[in-house]
């Protein structure tokens, strides 16, 4: 069953250093949840990274490639009347920018539907489901220009996603950004309604569910390698966070479950 035919579709991918083109009949957004990915779109070309996602319309030739360890939640959009389906309005702006911000409002809609398909490809959770449900609002989102220049927090949040177990405290994050302490809180609090350790705390439990869901490494070295202090420090955070323990998790996200 195509996307053009029936509803739009949710997926979680990951791309290899050979690249490949291809092309479709339905529309797709490319959403970056780890990693970067290399793209050509229409001849036009960009990189899907922390602060950039893309928009592919219906039958767009397109390429894409990526090095090293990646993963990027893919919207197959419904075509015709189905549920989630870009109307023509929506398919011209998005079309003709390809290449959009990840805002903060983005980003969010974007974490929430990783966390609830359980963080892993395709988690046993029915993403069909949520692409019914998420598809519309997510371009809506995306329609919406910035409401304000490019974030002072962009460098710095490109940053900690790509490396979020460095040890980040709050003066860093301000040195880094070249702000002060207090101004770094307020723009944290007005763009993204957390304070920064908070948002840091999320995206290193965002990559250990991954690494718990997707690979076999020992606990321990998922802990160390995502920037905690031990496996007791871990269990507490992914404890508070979701209820249960890295043990617990993995058996139910991981691969095969």
């Amino acid at each position: 069953m195509t996307a053009s035919s029936a509803d739009s579709h949710l997926s979680f991918r990951r791309y290899r250093s050979a690249g490949f083109c291809h092309a479709h009949d339905h529309a797709q957004i490319v959403l970056p949840c780890q990693g970067t990915l290399e793209m050509e779109v229409g001849g036009r070309g960009g990189r899907v990274d922390a602060a950039v996602a893309a928009f592919v319309l219906p039958g767009e030739v397109h390429c894409q490639r990526a090095e090293g360890d990646n993963r990027f939640l893919i919207v197959d959009c419904a075509g015709g009347e189905g549920a989630g389906a870009p109307d023509e309005r929506m398919l011209e702006r998005l079309g003709r920018r390809t290449f959009l911000p990840m805002t903060p409002a983005v980003r969010r809609l974007l974490d929430f539907i990783t966390l609830t398909a359980g963080n892993a490809d395709g988690g046993g959770r029915n993403l069909d489901g949520l692409a019914r449900h998420w598809t519309p609002l997510l371009l809506d989102t995306l329609m919406a220009e910035p409401a304000r220049p490019a974030s002072r927090l962009h460098a710095l949040l490109a940053r900690l996603e790509a490396a979020p177990e460095r040890p980040w405290t709050v003066e860093v994050m301000a040195r880094t950004a070249g702000l002060s302490a207090s101004r770094l809180h307020a723009l944290f609090r007005e763009e993204l309604d957390q304070t920064p350790q908070a948002y840091v705390a999320s995206l290193r439990l965002a990559r250990v569910m991954d690494q718990l869901a997707s690979t076999t490494l020992p606990i321990a070295q998922i802990a160390y390698q995502s920037g905690y202090a031990d496996q007791s420090a871990l269990t507490r955070a992914l404890r508070r966070a979701v209820g249960l323990t890295p043990a617990a998790y993995r058996r139910q996200h991981g691969r095969g479950q």
